[in-house]
Formats: structure tokens, C-alpha cells, sequence
């Protein structure tokens, strides 16, 4: 058997040891997060996973950079949510950790990122310190200093959740509601699928439901993420949009713009 199989084997025992001393220090934060790992080598792939699925609720593995990325936008798409936490290799096929890394900001600028690195990387770092990754993991993986990373991330990951405002949900009838913090909007407790300008839209109309935002302000929401729009495509968004939610909720004011109309019980 090859050494890096011995290695694995050995820090997963040490792993194993050192979540039995601290199991709440570290599983209290971790058990109901999500995360996707991103490693060309398959075992250290498997064996790393195998931990991952110990502590975090959701994993999922990819074994290049283009298969994470596709597998974290089908995510995205699928829960109107981002992973809480991905962890990447740098050095992959196809798609290296630098452009997964950028791709995956596009997407979601506030992701967590960890980045597992080779001691012949430095270049790779800066690259990615610029990009704004702060959690980085060298080579042969200590796992005490992964689990570290993990609680630290994971520990600002349920602070930021805990300062969300308490009003996250906006009823758009008695069965149709906007979540705010995922997102998304919910039909009797289930998602309906939303495109990427659909959640910036109502993303940004849900900041102060009721209040009429203009075709401009709306505009230069769209530009300021980056994305080009104007005021036609906003007419055809609104109208797509218009089909997956409640009647009258999505209210257009003629030649001045649109607000979101929460529900009153009659």
C-alpha cells in the first residue's frame, strides 16, 4: 500500500481522537453545515471526505476544479443557496483551485474558502490573498489545523446567521413566502427555482417591501454586481417572474418601476 494511504489512515485516527475529547466544541458548529471539497488525488480525497462526513451535514466531493464548479452552481441552483464552506486543492486538472476560486467569488463574494496548499505553492498564495482567501492548509494536511480552520469558520459562519434581522420571511399569500437570508421563495415549504437575475431582482426589492424602487435604481443594482441590464430586459423579468409567484405581489408602477407587495389577511 502507498505511503500516502499509510498517512491518511494515521491523521485519520488522530482526527478521530480529537473529535471524541471536543465533540460539541467542534460538531455544535459544524453538524448543520454544508460543505464541497475539491482534491485530484483520489485518496486522499476519499479518506479526507470520510472525515468531512463525520462533522458537516452535507458533503460533497469533486475531483477537479471544473467539476466543482459546475457541481457549486448546480447546488446553488438546486437550494437557492450557496455551500457554507468550500474546501479546495490548488493544483488540479481542467480548473486549478486560483480559477475555481474566482468563479465561485462571482457567484457568491462572501464564500468561505479554505485552501489546501503544497509547500512549492507561494505563488498560487498570493495570487489567491489577492483574490481574498484567508484560510489556507499546507500539505501534508494536518488535520488538528484543518479542524481549527473548520471551527473558526464555521464559528463566523453562525455569528453572521445570528445577526441576520429577525424579519427574514415575507408572506406573498398564505401559502407563497420570500426568504431573505436563503434567498428563495417557498410554496408550502418548498423551493421554487429561480434564475440568477430573478434572485438579484428580488433580492433587492425584498430590502423594504412595499416601497416602489425605480427602473434606474434597479438598473444600477444589476451594474453595480456587474451584470448588464436595462429597461426592456427588466420587463421581461419581471414578466417570467410574475409566473412562479402569487398574483398582484409583484406590482409595476407605469413609467416609474416596481415594489413587492407583501400579503395582508383578508
Amino acid at each position: 500500500m502507498s505511503l500516502i494511504y499509510w498517512y491518511t489512515k494515521i491523521h485519520k485516527f488522530i482526527l478521530k481522537v480529537h473529535i471524541m475529547k471536543k465533540p460539541s466544541e467542534i460538531q455544535k458548529y459544524t453538524n448543520t453545515l454544508s460543505i464541497l471539497f475539491a482534491e485530484d488525488h483520489e485518496e486522499l480525497r476519499i479518506s479526507t471526505s470520510n472525515i468531512l462526513k463525520s462533522i458537516f451535514k452535507t458533503v460533497d466531493t469533486c475531483h477537479d476544479g471544473q467539476e466543482a464548479l459546475d457541481q457549486y452552481l448546480k447546488y446553488k441552483q438546486e437550494n437557492n443557496t450557496s455551500y457554507d464552506i468550500v474546501l479546495t486543492d490548488i493544483q488540479m486538472p481542467k480548473m486549478d483551485g486560483i480559477e475555481l476560486t474566482k468563479n465561485i467569488y462571482k457567484e457568491n463574494p462572501e464564500q468561505a474558502i479554505i485552501v489546501l496548499s503544497a509547500h512549492d505553492d507561494t505563488d498560487y498564495l498570493f495570487k489567491l490573498i489577492n483574490l481574498g482567501v484567508e484560510q489556507f492548509i499546507k500539505k501534508p494536511i494536518d488535520y488538528q489545523e484543518l479542524l481549527g480552520s473548520f471551527l473558526n469558520v464555521s464559528k463566523k459562519i453562525h455569528t453572521k446567521k445570528a445577526l441576520l434581522p429577525q424579519n427574514l420571511e415575507i408572506h406573498l399569500s398564505q401559502n407563497i413566502s420570500y426568504i431573505k437570508n436563503s434567498k428563495s421563495i417557498s410554496k408550502n415549504g418548498e423551493n421554487i427555482y429561480l434564475t440568477k437575475f430573478e434572485i438579484i431582482f428580488l433580492e433587492f426589492l425584498s430590502e423594504e417591501a412595499g416601497k416602489v424602487y425605480s427602473n434606474e435604481e434597479i438598473v444600477s443594482h444589476f451594474n453595480n454586481l456587474k451584470e448588464i441590464i436595462d429597461s426592456s430586459n427588466i420587463r421581461k423579468l419581471v414578466s417570467k417572474l410574475r409566473k412562479k409567484l402569487p398574483e398582484n405581489s409583484l406590482e409595476s408602477i407605469y413609467a416609474i418601476g416596481y415594489k413587492l407587495v407583501p400579503y395582508t389577511a383578508k
